[in-house]
């Protein structure tokens, strides 16, 4: 199959790369703006770090997304299991080795609760995962006494500190999360289901798919990762702190919707979302090495996701437009053609 200059001109679009293209800009901006603190090899080796959390988390919630369901518990979700992971370890005083299974477990069992209520109650993904946040949000404050739990095994941090080839273990973790999550979603024919079911589940199900058995798999795999994201968020501050996992949410989601408009037209995918999220996490940091106010954070991911919503749509419309122009035009061409 031949590549033509069309093919490497779409490739090379803004339209289909435009996270890049910022990235570079902002790469561009804060090294002549801030040089001496941005360019330090240690701020990008902290960027790497920081931000593989979040990247786990906003896998967690792609996938439900793939297959219509956007999740807005996942900041809970992440909160809630890092509670749990703390309470386990600190108050009861459970194996690492049994604890972390447990934690996922867990997880998988919230996204099922919450998966149950979307499919056999029939609410809608909306507000049964906003129920579904306030009640994990009042189960970390029950669990926590609201207050940090601490006297964690010592242990435990080395989990989330230790490195490989230089690169630690919860970037290790997003590098195989995110490589499994590719290729379910994009080599098996799971992945093309949950793809149909999102763009429009009753074709989907007048086609023989069982529209709710993935839209349960993927919230009950969405819940287990997030538990994972929870798990190592607790070994990285070696305490269980029940006002962090909620702030997961938005830069979540953002790159998930930013994510979308990269690579694959419209369409949500893995590539597309781990690049969003880290061109994001650039222009955050170079904000907060210029001095920026805390509140500066909060006011760029707001705008991030309107614009990464907003481009999301336009993509899509912009995609069913062109599919009915050539059919139209091969309608038209075959009226034109002699009998």
């Amino acid at each position: 199959m031949s590549v033509t200059r069309a093919d490497i001109a779409h490739a090379l679009s803004f339209r289909n790369i435009s996270a890049l293209y910022i990235f570079a800009i902002l790469f561009i901006v804060f090294s002549l703006w801030i040089p001496e603190k941005f360019l330090q090899p240690g701020v990008w080796r902290s960027l790497l770090d920081a931000e593989a959390l979040t990247g786990i988390a906003a896998l967690a919630a792609l996938i439900p997304l793939t297959a219509g369901a956007l999740n807005l518990a996942i900041g809970a979700q992440v909160g809630f299991c890092a509670i749990l992971s703390a309470f386990l370890l600190g108050k009861i005083h459970m194996p690492i080795v049994l604890q972390l299974p447990a934690v996922i477990v867990v997880g998988g069992l919230i996204g099922l609760v919450t998966a149950l209520v979307i499919t056999r109650l029939k609410v809608e993904p909306i507000i049964a995962t906003l129920g579904m946040s306030s009640i994990l949000l009042a189960g970390m404050a029950w669990v926590s006494g609201s207050q940090q739990i601490l006297g964690l095994d010592p242990a435990y941090r080395e989990i989330a500190a230790a490195q490989f080839a230089g690169i630690t273990v919860p970037v290790w973790t997003l590098l195989g999360v995110a490589i499994v999550s590719w290729y379910v979603l994009e080599r098996t024919p799971v992945g093309r289901r949950l793809y149909a079911v999102g763009f429009n589940p009753e074709s989907a199900r007048l086609a023989g798919i069982g529209v709710e058995r993935l839209q349960i798999g993927s919230l009950v795999a969405g819940g287990a990762l997030a538990a994972l994201a929870g798990a190592l968020l607790t070994s990285r501050l070696n305490a269980g702190d029940p006002t962090v996992g909620p702030s997961f949410l938005l830069p979540a989601l953002t790159a998930v919707f930013l994510g979308s408009t990269q690579f694959k037209g419209g369409r949500f995918n893995v590539l597309g979302t781990i690049v969003a999220m880290y061109v994001l996490a650039v222009g955050i940091k170079g904000l907060q090495l210029a001095g920026s106010p805390r509140w500066v954070n909060d006011l760029f991911y707001g705008l991030s996701l309107l614009l990464a919503v907003a481009l999301s749509q336009w993509e899509k419309s912009s995609r069913r437009s062109s599919a009915i122009g050539r059919v139209i035009g091969g309608m038209k061409r075959k009226t034109r053609t002699p009998s």
